[in-house]
């Protein structure tokens, strides 16, 4: 029997959004997961505005947004008295090249059900109850050992099976850093009492800290508290239950009159900030917490998850496809890995700000983590061997940088979105000016089958396909002249050029996903 092209261990929402990356793809692909049933909690519950971005081009964005929060204030109470109304997040807005302006509060549970549903429309479903417990690997494929002593063959194993990783544990890579005794209890239940329209916190310099975070349509809020007279020698809190919980919150916020129910998932977390040294052997790949797990401040641990995901899916695909050379798979890690190592570095920051404020008289609650690029907008590849610079930007956006969107018009008049223009599974290469028609029509005849080759003009005319009418395209994008862009299909640029550089990009696109047939 041939190998499946690609298992994935994991359907946490790193697992199904490579599985879906894949499976859009075409790419026979196997989701694995030990747990019986689906995740019934909270627990990562925002998105940031990336991440948005990445769901955009997934076609599961509306869903995402209907299902959750976004501007939600917060309410700080010290002493049960309220010293703070404030959203960290107003001063946010929509803008041209960035339609998403915030994060987003939703349960992991819903996202993870969402992403499921989109896989499940490629005919692919979670195979639940399926550990993956060990592999061997040779140089064409991998045995993936199940429990119960099953195997199953793959081309590539993908490990997003979560901090306590069979996967990483069987790679024998080394998973360093720091597990203290911070902890804290974390839970959904149902709430009388509240409002649900802040996300409310209360912090008491003796007791601790307690906040209720609800979520959008339904009574089921995530309860997080730390009570500091609880922890034992070993760190360890008392079993969690909703006894325990609702004694916490009247302690805490002094008797607010505000009931717990009904809860759906109650556990203790404690903080550990871990990530390994690489993120390849071979064919094995590690993914998510399997390969970095960060404190919660700033909820950028699940973001970055599905942004590994991201970066790793069309480049297997590509692989497997026979259209990229197999070296393409490396820069996997030479991308995600720098990026894992910030994002520990500024949520550990985060959880010591939080931490040291939290029994402060004028605490700012969670708004104390923040960070300076909370929405990952910022954040790119400027040194991947995958980003090349040409043609300078007028405005200084580089080869690496997250492409810009930008509203705009169709041929038609009908409006357009640059998003839209890239949505999907393909290359883009813009070309600034009408007169690039030319220069495009040329790369088809060169470049590789999977480009979309759209020219971008200033009014309609012969050839152009974008209508960038009010020069927010040109604008976002620096584009003088006569500028070529591609874009990654993953929304990063990838090479900048001048119109009279075509055969840079001829070059580039040949060396990175081959040549047409």
């Amino acid at each position: 029997m041939s190998p499946t092209e690609a298992v994935v261990a994991g359907a946490g929402p790193t697992g199904l959004t490579l599985a879906l990356e894949l499976a859009r793809r075409g790419v026979e692909v196997r989701i694995l997961d030990k747990s019986p049933k689906p995740f019934a909690g909270s627990r990562g519950k925002g998105l940031t505005a990336r991440s948005q971005e990445v769901m955009d081009d997934l076609g599961i964005v509306d869903e995402i947004v209907e299902a959750g929060l976004r501007h939600l204030p917060s309410r700080v109470a010290v002493r049960g008295q309220v010293v703070r109304d404030s959203d960290p997040h107003a001063d946010l807005s929509p803008t041209p090249d960035r339609p998403y302006d915030s994060g987003l509060m939703i349960p992991q549970w819903r996202t993870e059900q969402i992403l499921r549903e989109r896989l499940s429309e490629f005919g692919i479903d979670v195979e639940r109850g399926v550990e993956v417990v060990g592999f061997e690997q040779t140089t064409d494929k991998v045995t993936v050992r199940l429990a119960g002593g099953g195997t199953v063959m793959a081309r590539y194993l993908v490990g997003c099976d979560g901090g306590r990783s069979a996967v990483r544990k069987a790679l024998g890579v080394s998973f360093e850093g720091t597990g203290g005794i911070e902890a804290m209890l974390l839970g959904d239940v149902s709430v009388d009492g509240l409002v649900p329209d802040r996300w409310y916190q209360w912090t008491h310099p003796e007791q601790g800290f307690v906040a209720l975070c609800p979520f959008r349509g339904i009574n089921s809020w995530q309860f997080q508290g730390v009570p500091f007279a609880d922890f034992d020698e070993e760190g360890n809190l008392p079993e969690p239950s909703l006894e325990y919980f609702q004694r916490v919150l009247d302690d805490i916020a002094c008797g607010p009159g505000v009931r717990l129910s009904e809860p759906t998932w109650l556990s203790t977390w404690h903080v550990n900030v871990r990530m390994v040294d690489r993120f390849r052997d071979g064919r094995v790949f590690l993914a998510g917490d399997a390969a970095h797990v960060h404190p919660p401040a700033g909820g950028l641990g699940m973001n970055t998850g599905i942004q590994d995901a991201y970066n790793l899916g069309w480049k297997l695909a590509l692989v497997l496809a026979g259209s990229a050379d197999p070296s393409l798979l490396d820069t996997y890690q030479e991308e995600r890995l720098p990026l894992a190592r910030w994002t520990l570095g500024v949520s550990s920051a985060g959880l010591q700000k939080v931490a040291a404020n939290l029994g402060r008289e004028d605490s700012e609650g969670f708004a104390g983590a923040v960070t300076e690029d909370g929405q990952q907008l910022g954040l790119g590849y400027p040194w991947s061997s995958l980003s090349r610079d040409g043609d300078a930007t007028a405005n200084g956006l580089r080869a690496g940088d997250r492409a810009p969107d930008a509203p705009c018009l169709s041929p038609d008049g009908t409006p357009l979105r640059l998003f839209d223009v890239f949505r999907g599974t393909h290359f883009t290469v813009l070309g600034f000016g009408g007169g690039s028609r030319h220069i495009l029509q040329t790369l088809a005849e060169d470049a590789p089958d999977d480009v979309k080759y759209v020219v971008v003009g200033d009014s309609r005319g012969p050839g152009v396909d974008v209508v960038d009418d009010r020069g927010l395209a040109r604008s976002a994008y620096g584009a003088h002249g006569g500028t070529l862009v591609v874009v990654r299909p993953d929304g990063y640029v990838a090479l900048t050029a001048a119109a009279t550089a075509a055969d840079d990009v001829i070059d580039y696109l040949g060396r990175l996903v081959g040549r047409s047939s």
